[in-house]
Protein backbone atom coordinates (compact mmCIF):
# COMPACT_ATOMS: atom_id res chain seq x y z
CA UNK A 1 0.00 0.00 0.00
CA UNK A 2 2.80 2.37 0.98
CA UNK A 3 4.76 1.53 -2.18
CA UNK A 4 1.71 2.41 -4.42
CA UNK A 5 0.70 5.31 -2.86
CA UNK A 6 4.45 6.78 -2.51
CA UNK A 7 6.03 5.40 -5.99
CA UNK A 8 7.43 8.30 -8.15
CA UNK A 9 5.31 6.75 -10.54
CA UNK A 10 2.39 7.00 -8.12
CA UNK A 11 2.86 10.57 -7.36
CA UNK A 12 0.95 10.38 -4.02
CA UNK A 13 -2.71 9.83 -5.35
CA UNK A 14 -5.79 10.66 -3.46
CA UNK A 15 -8.09 7.93 -1.91
CA UNK A 16 -10.30 6.42 -4.94
CA UNK A 17 -7.18 6.68 -7.36
CA UNK A 18 -5.06 5.05 -4.72
CA UNK A 19 -7.99 2.59 -3.75
CA UNK A 20 -8.51 1.91 -7.91
CA UNK A 21 -4.65 0.92 -8.27
CA UNK A 22 -4.68 -1.55 -5.66
CA UNK A 23 -7.89 -3.06 -6.27
CA UNK A 24 -5.84 -4.21 -9.81
CA UNK A 25 -3.83 -6.82 -8.35
CA UNK A 26 -4.58 -6.91 -4.34
CA UNK A 27 -7.39 -7.71 -1.83
CA UNK A 28 -7.49 -8.02 1.80
CA UNK A 29 -10.56 -7.41 4.40
CA UNK A 30 -11.11 -4.04 5.25
CA UNK A 31 -9.02 -2.95 2.88
CA UNK A 32 -10.50 0.50 1.94
CA UNK A 33 -10.81 1.05 5.05
CA UNK A 34 -7.27 0.72 5.73
CA UNK A 35 -6.22 2.47 2.20
CA UNK A 36 -8.72 5.59 3.83
CA UNK A 37 -6.70 5.97 6.66
CA UNK A 38 -2.88 5.53 5.17
CA UNK A 39 -3.94 8.23 2.98
CA UNK A 40 -5.14 10.48 5.29
CA UNK A 41 -2.40 10.06 7.07
CA UNK A 42 0.38 10.89 4.57
CA UNK A 43 2.44 13.62 5.72
CA UNK A 44 3.35 14.72 2.18
CA UNK A 45 -0.08 14.99 0.87
CA UNK A 46 -1.15 16.81 4.28
CA UNK A 47 1.56 19.30 3.41
CA UNK A 48 1.11 19.81 -0.17
CA UNK A 49 -2.24 19.04 -1.14
CA UNK A 50 -4.79 21.92 -1.58
CA UNK A 51 -7.96 21.67 0.64
CA UNK A 52 -10.83 21.79 -1.50
CA UNK A 53 -13.29 22.02 1.18
CA UNK A 54 -15.50 24.88 1.82
CA UNK A 55 -13.72 27.09 4.73
CA UNK A 56 -14.06 26.18 7.73
CA UNK A 57 -15.48 28.05 10.58
CA UNK A 58 -18.85 29.73 10.00
CA UNK A 59 -19.25 33.56 10.35
CA UNK A 60 -18.90 35.43 13.70
CA UNK A 61 -19.95 39.16 13.36
CA UNK A 62 -18.80 41.60 15.42
CA UNK A 63 -21.07 42.86 18.57
CA UNK A 64 -23.61 45.81 17.89
CA UNK A 65 -22.59 48.38 19.45
CA UNK A 66 -25.66 50.51 21.53
CA UNK A 67 -24.59 54.13 20.47
CA UNK A 68 -22.60 55.98 17.71
CA UNK A 69 -19.01 56.03 18.07
CA UNK A 70 -18.25 53.61 21.11
CA UNK A 71 -16.97 51.12 19.15
CA UNK A 72 -14.48 52.00 16.05
CA UNK A 73 -11.74 50.12 13.95
CA UNK A 74 -8.87 51.41 12.54
CA UNK A 75 -6.40 50.82 9.27
CA UNK A 76 -4.01 52.47 7.22
CA UNK A 77 -4.43 53.12 3.57
CA UNK A 78 -1.13 53.12 1.87
CA UNK A 79 1.01 53.26 -1.54
CA UNK A 80 -0.29 56.89 -2.38
CA UNK A 81 1.41 59.24 -4.07
CA UNK A 82 2.89 62.47 -2.36
CA UNK A 83 0.02 64.78 -2.48
CA UNK A 84 1.21 68.00 0.24
CA UNK A 85 3.70 66.11 1.70
CA UNK A 86 0.93 63.85 2.71
CA UNK A 87 1.60 59.76 1.45
CA UNK A 88 -0.83 58.11 4.00
CA UNK A 89 -4.53 57.69 4.71
CA UNK A 90 -5.12 57.12 8.74
CA UNK A 91 -8.97 55.90 8.55
CA UNK A 92 -11.20 55.65 11.70
CA UNK A 93 -14.54 54.34 11.53
CA UNK A 94 -17.42 54.25 13.94
CA UNK A 95 -19.11 50.92 13.87
CA UNK A 96 -22.57 51.99 14.76
CA UNK A 97 -23.15 54.93 12.18
CA UNK A 98 -19.99 53.66 9.90
CA UNK A 99 -19.13 57.68 9.88
CA UNK A 100 -15.37 57.96 9.04
CA UNK A 101 -12.90 60.13 9.32
CA UNK A 102 -9.97 60.20 7.33
CA UNK A 103 -6.33 61.66 8.67
CA UNK A 104 -3.66 62.35 6.22
CA UNK A 105 -0.33 62.31 8.38
CA UNK A 106 2.68 62.30 6.52
CA UNK A 107 4.31 59.05 6.93
CA UNK A 108 2.66 56.16 9.21
CA UNK A 109 2.71 57.62 12.31
CA UNK A 110 4.52 56.18 15.18
CA UNK A 111 2.60 54.93 18.22
CA UNK A 112 3.17 57.58 20.26
CA UNK A 113 1.32 60.07 17.17
CA UNK A 114 -0.99 57.61 16.42
CA UNK A 115 -2.24 58.33 20.23
CA UNK A 116 -2.08 61.83 20.04
CA UNK A 117 -4.07 61.94 16.09
CA UNK A 118 -7.11 59.90 17.70
CA UNK A 119 -7.22 61.94 21.11
CA UNK A 120 -6.89 65.27 18.90
CA UNK A 121 -9.71 64.17 16.07
CA UNK A 122 -12.03 61.98 17.35
CA UNK A 123 -11.87 61.49 21.16
CA UNK A 124 -12.45 65.41 21.67
CA UNK A 125 -14.65 65.32 19.51
CA UNK A 126 -17.18 62.07 19.96
CA UNK A 127 -15.72 60.57 23.62
CA UNK A 128 -13.34 58.08 24.56
CA UNK A 129 -14.57 54.74 22.66
CA UNK A 130 -15.35 51.31 24.57
CA UNK A 131 -13.17 49.13 22.02
CA UNK A 132 -10.58 49.67 19.22
CA UNK A 133 -10.82 47.07 16.62
CA UNK A 134 -7.77 47.33 14.20
CA UNK A 135 -4.88 45.03 12.19
CA UNK A 136 -1.41 43.87 13.91
CA UNK A 137 0.73 46.74 12.80
CA UNK A 138 3.84 47.66 14.85
CA UNK A 139 1.88 51.06 16.14
CA UNK A 140 -1.56 48.84 17.00
CA UNK A 141 0.89 46.18 18.71
CA UNK A 142 3.41 48.36 20.60
CA UNK A 143 3.76 49.02 23.96
CA UNK A 144 2.74 52.97 23.73
CA UNK A 145 -0.35 52.15 22.21
CA UNK A 146 -1.51 49.12 24.54
CA UNK A 147 -0.84 51.42 27.69
CA UNK A 148 -2.67 54.68 25.91
CA UNK A 149 -5.86 52.40 25.58
CA UNK A 150 -5.66 50.76 28.83
CA UNK A 151 -5.03 54.12 30.66
CA UNK A 152 -8.31 55.28 28.85
CA UNK A 153 -10.15 52.10 29.72
CA UNK A 154 -10.40 51.02 25.98
CA UNK A 155 -10.16 47.71 24.90
CA UNK A 156 -8.11 46.83 22.01
CA UNK A 157 -9.05 44.16 19.53
CA UNK A 158 -6.60 43.15 17.16
CA UNK A 159 -7.55 41.17 14.25
CA UNK A 160 -6.45 37.17 13.45
CA UNK A 161 -2.90 37.40 11.37
CA UNK A 162 -3.56 37.28 7.43
CA UNK A 163 -7.11 37.61 7.59
CA UNK A 164 -8.18 41.05 6.91
CA UNK A 165 -12.32 40.44 7.22
CA UNK A 166 -11.83 40.49 10.90
CA UNK A 167 -11.59 44.13 10.07
CA UNK A 168 -13.94 44.02 7.38
CA UNK A 169 -15.65 47.56 7.92
CA UNK A 170 -12.91 49.45 7.90
CA UNK A 171 -11.39 47.32 4.49
CA UNK A 172 -14.79 48.34 2.76
CA UNK A 173 -15.12 51.97 3.60
CA UNK A 174 -11.30 52.50 2.21
CA UNK A 175 -11.75 50.87 -0.48
CA UNK A 176 -14.98 53.23 -1.38
CA UNK A 177 -12.81 56.31 -0.30
CA UNK A 178 -10.33 55.30 -3.01
CA UNK A 179 -13.07 55.18 -5.47
CA UNK A 180 -13.62 58.47 -4.67
CA UNK A 181 -10.93 59.91 -4.54
CA UNK A 182 -10.25 57.73 -7.74
CA UNK A 183 -12.99 59.74 -9.31
CA UNK A 184 -12.68 62.74 -7.97
CA UNK A 185 -9.03 63.05 -9.17
CA UNK A 186 -7.73 60.63 -11.42
CA UNK A 187 -6.65 63.10 -13.40
CA UNK A 188 -4.22 64.98 -10.95
CA UNK A 189 -3.48 62.33 -8.62
CA UNK A 190 -1.11 64.17 -6.75
CA UNK A 191 -3.73 66.52 -5.83
CA UNK A 192 -6.00 63.82 -3.72
CA UNK A 193 -5.14 65.19 0.15
CA UNK A 194 -7.30 68.21 -1.32
CA UNK A 195 -10.20 66.08 -2.07
CA UNK A 196 -10.20 64.12 1.05
CA UNK A 197 -12.65 66.01 3.26
CA UNK A 198 -14.89 66.08 0.16
CA UNK A 199 -14.48 62.26 0.06
CA UNK A 200 -14.73 62.00 3.96
CA UNK A 201 -18.08 64.46 3.26
CA UNK A 202 -19.18 62.16 0.85
CA UNK A 203 -18.61 58.78 2.44
CA UNK A 204 -20.74 60.16 5.57
CA UNK A 205 -23.46 61.48 3.30
CA UNK A 206 -24.52 58.43 2.06
CA UNK A 207 -27.24 56.87 2.98
CA UNK A 208 -26.44 52.72 4.39
CA UNK A 209 -27.61 50.06 2.50
CA UNK A 210 -28.58 48.42 6.16
CA UNK A 211 -30.95 51.52 8.02
CA UNK A 212 -31.15 53.88 4.75
CA UNK A 213 -29.89 56.49 7.07
CA UNK A 214 -27.11 58.53 6.35
CA UNK A 215 -23.79 58.84 9.24
CA UNK A 216 -24.55 62.07 10.11
CA UNK A 217 -28.40 61.08 10.64
CA UNK A 218 -27.04 58.32 12.76
CA UNK A 219 -24.69 60.28 15.02
CA UNK A 220 -25.93 64.62 14.50
CA UNK A 221 -29.63 63.40 13.91
CA UNK A 222 -30.13 65.73 10.73
CA UNK A 223 -28.99 65.45 7.30
CA UNK A 224 -26.31 67.80 6.51
CA UNK A 225 -26.73 69.36 3.06
CA UNK A 226 -25.63 67.29 -0.07
CA UNK A 227 -26.25 69.46 -2.49
CA UNK A 228 -26.21 73.32 -2.21
CA UNK A 229 -29.70 73.80 -3.88
CA UNK A 230 -31.06 71.35 -0.35
CA UNK A 231 -33.69 73.50 1.41
CA UNK A 232 -32.21 74.67 4.97
CA UNK A 233 -34.26 73.07 7.39
CA UNK A 234 -36.33 76.41 9.18
CA UNK A 235 -37.42 74.70 12.71
CA UNK A 236 -34.95 73.33 15.74
CA UNK A 237 -36.88 70.79 17.77
CA UNK A 238 -36.70 71.48 21.65
CA UNK A 239 -33.32 69.75 23.29
CA UNK A 240 -35.60 67.00 25.24
CA UNK A 241 -37.25 66.11 21.86
CA UNK A 242 -33.71 66.02 20.16
CA UNK A 243 -32.46 63.57 22.70
CA UNK A 244 -36.02 61.32 22.53
CA UNK A 245 -36.03 61.43 18.73
CA UNK A 246 -32.21 60.68 18.48
CA UNK A 247 -32.64 57.68 20.75
CA UNK A 248 -35.57 56.33 18.73
CA UNK A 249 -33.09 56.39 16.08
CA UNK A 250 -29.91 54.63 17.52
CA UNK A 251 -32.32 52.10 18.50
CA UNK A 252 -33.80 51.33 15.28
CA UNK A 253 -30.37 51.85 14.04
CA UNK A 254 -29.08 48.94 16.01
CA UNK A 255 -32.11 46.82 14.96
CA UNK A 256 -31.58 47.51 11.21
CA UNK A 257 -27.52 46.84 11.61
CA UNK A 258 -28.46 43.55 13.42
CA UNK A 259 -30.84 42.17 11.15
CA UNK A 260 -28.26 43.36 8.37
CA UNK A 261 -25.67 41.38 10.28
CA UNK A 262 -27.58 38.22 10.70
CA UNK A 263 -28.43 38.63 6.99
CA UNK A 264 -24.61 38.53 5.71
CA UNK A 265 -23.80 35.75 8.19
CA UNK A 266 -26.39 33.46 6.87
CA UNK A 267 -25.39 34.21 2.95
CA UNK A 268 -21.70 33.54 4.51
CA UNK A 269 -22.12 30.59 6.24
CA UNK A 270 -23.76 28.75 2.89
CA UNK A 271 -20.13 28.75 1.37
CA UNK A 272 -18.33 27.41 4.94
CA UNK A 273 -18.32 24.69 6.87
CA UNK A 274 -18.49 24.18 10.88
CA UNK A 275 -14.90 23.65 11.80
CA UNK A 276 -13.51 20.77 14.52
CA UNK A 277 -13.67 21.33 17.91
CA UNK A 278 -10.79 22.64 19.19
CA UNK A 279 -8.57 22.40 22.67
CA UNK A 280 -5.17 23.96 24.14
CA UNK A 281 -3.02 21.42 23.92
CA UNK A 282 -3.82 20.04 20.30
CA UNK A 283 -1.56 19.66 17.39
CA UNK A 284 -2.26 21.04 14.29
CA UNK A 285 -0.69 22.52 10.96
CA UNK A 286 -2.04 25.80 9.34
CA UNK A 287 -1.17 27.27 6.44
CA UNK A 288 2.11 28.21 4.89
CA UNK A 289 1.46 31.88 4.46
CA UNK A 290 5.29 32.67 3.75
CA UNK A 291 5.82 31.02 0.95
CA UNK A 292 9.78 31.15 0.52
CA UNK A 293 11.29 30.61 -2.86
CA UNK A 294 9.33 28.91 -5.46
CA UNK A 295 5.60 30.05 -4.50
CA UNK A 296 4.18 27.24 -6.56
CA UNK A 297 6.42 24.12 -5.23
CA UNK A 298 6.17 25.27 -1.66
CA UNK A 299 4.32 23.19 0.84
CA UNK A 300 0.93 24.60 1.30
CA UNK A 301 1.05 23.46 5.09
CA UNK A 302 3.06 23.79 7.93
CA UNK A 303 3.69 22.22 10.90
CA UNK A 304 1.89 20.55 13.30
CA UNK A 305 1.87 23.50 16.25
CA UNK A 306 0.34 23.25 19.72
CA UNK A 307 -2.38 25.28 20.34
CA UNK A 308 -1.80 27.39 22.81
CA UNK A 309 -5.48 29.71 23.38
CA UNK A 310 -8.58 29.41 21.83
CA UNK A 311 -9.66 32.36 21.60
CA UNK A 312 -13.02 32.45 19.61
CA UNK A 313 -14.94 29.36 17.96
CA UNK A 314 -13.12 30.47 14.76
CA UNK A 315 -9.54 31.39 15.89
CA UNK A 316 -6.85 29.61 18.14
CA UNK A 317 -3.03 30.64 19.10
CA UNK A 318 0.00 28.62 18.27
CA UNK A 319 3.37 29.66 18.38
CA UNK A 320 3.91 30.48 14.75
CA UNK A 321 1.40 33.11 14.53
CA UNK A 322 0.23 35.14 17.65
CA UNK A 323 -3.59 34.75 16.06
CA UNK A 324 -5.22 33.21 13.23
CA UNK A 325 -9.08 31.54 12.23
CA UNK A 326 -10.15 28.45 12.04
CA UNK A 327 -10.23 28.74 8.44
CA UNK A 328 -6.25 28.20 8.45
CA UNK A 329 -6.50 24.92 10.01
CA UNK A 330 -4.79 22.37 7.89
CA UNK A 331 -4.72 18.66 8.49
CA UNK A 332 -3.23 17.58 11.42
Amino acid sequence: MQWIHTSLSSGHPGIATTARLISRRYWWPNWREEVEEFVLSCPMCAQHKADRHPPAGLLQTLPTPQRPWSHITLDFLTDLPCSQGHTVILTIVDCFSRMCRLLPPPKLPSATKLAELLFAWVFCYYGIPENIVSDRGPQFTSRVFRAFCKLLNVSLSLSSSYHPQTNGLTERTQQEITKILRSLCSDHPTQWAHYLPWAEYTHNSHPLADTELTSFQCVLWYQSPLFPWDPPRSEIPALDDWFQRSRRVWRCTRRLLEAGAQWRKRQADKHRRPGPPLRPGQRLATKNLRLPGCRKLAPRYVGPYRILQVQSPIGSSSPASSAFPQSFIGPC
